[in-house]
């Protein structure tokens, strides 16, 4: 049985222990923010109760050695014998609903742990005790789901922070962490968050989509993703553009597909969210700084490792600061073939972002050098849109063409134009060729052959 022997004392999750006055405080803050909220309702209070009394019977050493089925048979039972013993009226789906919600806490990461299980959401966003949103298909949406208050959503926080290490509380309201499938988490709390503890959590797609499935959803046309997948095979460098929650890492996962097995893949990651498919990928991951101030290890130090360890390709999951200058010298040294993405609204703002980038590497170059490594690095520019409709397309295909005085000059190669907004709200365009013949056309005609 997972009953204690001595039920004495109390398994409930606590918070980390912070000092009095700033426990005092907190308490205070989320009672005021607490107060216009209606007062709960008797299932809302029977579900406190009954976690309560499960909490303090409950070894949870015993459960965390049990099987998932027969911990939920334990749970259930003791849930009958509390409703018995307190004489509280629910019905068998009430009672299996408050098992299912407790064994998830137990095992999981609590009430949104069916959000994880479901592959139509993409995003997961609570907003202190009372309110979760979802993403589905582009578009935010209230779930029904809640927490019971806010200690049970600021328990849930610390236990996903200390899984990877990292601790949340008062001294450091926020974290980064990433839960056991790969899915990405943010979380803020008191003081810097008013309303309650907010946990983001951007979820890994378990499934690894190729260019000819995108192209069945309409993110691009058969075409563009016949000149990608040749783009792939001869080692263009090529930078994936666009704006958060774009599809840039889903994009960059199907290009991967296209990479041959006989390259030695490095990729480098804050969280690891690339699934290559290949059969020589070595992945690295950042870390943070620890709460003692040390250790932090950020990208431009594994970019410049990566050099080191032989790589045929480097795949850099998203560049934001001084790496760039490292990748695009990676790019210029014999590592074609390389990808990396980078945020930014349009090809051109997606240039002028790796110029940014670069000085702020220190490396005191001028800007006419900074472009000139830019054109000489970088092939071609992706650029993927989440567009008012909630889908995510491939806007522009951009080939970088090098430089002319001191501009780097770009010519489209395919392009997404709107004609109309049919009746649903949804876009309706179609993906147009330019026609323009790339420059690399010449040093892989026998690959581009027909296409462009």
């Amino acid at each position: 049985m997972i009953i204690r022997h001595a039920q004495k004392t109390s398994t409930r999750p606590a918070p980390a222990a912070p000092a009095s006055d700033s426990q005092e405080i907190r308490a205070t803050s989320v009672q005021r923010t607490l107060q216009n909220k209606p007062q709960d309702s008797l299932g809302a209070q029977n579900r406190r109760l009954i976690r309560g009394y499960l909490y303090d019977q409950i070894d949870p050493l015993k459960a965390a050695a049990m099987g998932r089925d027969k911990l939920r048979g334990q749970i259930e039972s003791l849930i009958r014998k509390i409703c018995d013993e307190n004489r509280l009226q629910l019905s068998r789906q009430e009672e299996e609903t408050i098992a299912e919600e407790m064994l998830n806490e137990m095992v999981g990461i609590g009430p949104i742990e069916p959000l994880l299980a479901d592959d139509s959401v993409n995003d997961i966003l609570v907003n202190g005790a009372g309110q979760i949103f979802v993403e589905r298909y582009g578009k935010l949406e209230l779930s029904p789901i809640t927490f019971v208050d806010e200690e049970h959503v600021f328990n849930t926080a610390q236990r996903i922070a200390a899984a990877v290490g990292r601790r949340i509380d008062e001294s450091h309201p926020m974290v980064d962490a990433r839960l056991a499938d790969g899915s990405r988490v943010n979380v803020i709390t008191f003081p810097l968050a008013i309303d309650g503890t907010t946990i983001s959590i951007r979820k890994f797609m378990r499934r690894n989509m190729s260019l000819d499935l995108l192209a069945e959803r309409g993110a691009l046309s058969p075409d563009m993703a016949e000149v990608l997948r040749r783009a792939m095979l001869a080692k263009l460098n090529v930078v994936v553009s666009g704006g958060t929650g774009a599809g840039k890492t889903t994009l960059l996962n199907a290009l991967s597909q296209n990479i041959s097995n006989e390259d030695r893949i490095i990729t480098i990651e804050d969280a690891a969210e690339l699934q290559l498919q290949q059969i020589h990928v070595v992945r690295l991951e950042t870390r943070p700084v620890s709460a003692e101030g040390t250790g932090k290890v950020d990208q431009r130090d594994l970019v410049r490792n990566a050099l080191r360890m032989r790589p045929d390709r480097i795949i850099l999951g998203e560049v934001r600061g001084g790496e760039s200058f490292d990748m695009l010298q990676a790019m210029n040294t014999g590592h074609d073939g390389s990808l990396c993405t980078v945020h930014a609204n349009t090809p051109r703002d997606a240039i002028m972002r790796l110029e940014n980038m670069v000085m702020m590497a220190g490396m005191q170059l001028p800007l006419e050098a900074i472009r000139r490594q830019i054109a000489s690095a970088v092939n071609l520019i992706v650029q993927v849109e989440r567009m008012r409709d909630g889908a995510r397309r491939i806007v522009s295909i951009t080939e970088v063409c090098g430089m002319e005085n001191d501009v780097i000059q770009t010519q489209e190669l395919y392009g997404f134009k709107t004609s109309s907004v049919d009746a649903q709200g949804r876009l309706v365009g179609q993906f147009v060729a330019s026609g323009q013949r790339p420059q690399f056309y010449t040093a892989h005609a026998h690959l581009f052959e027909g296409m462009l």
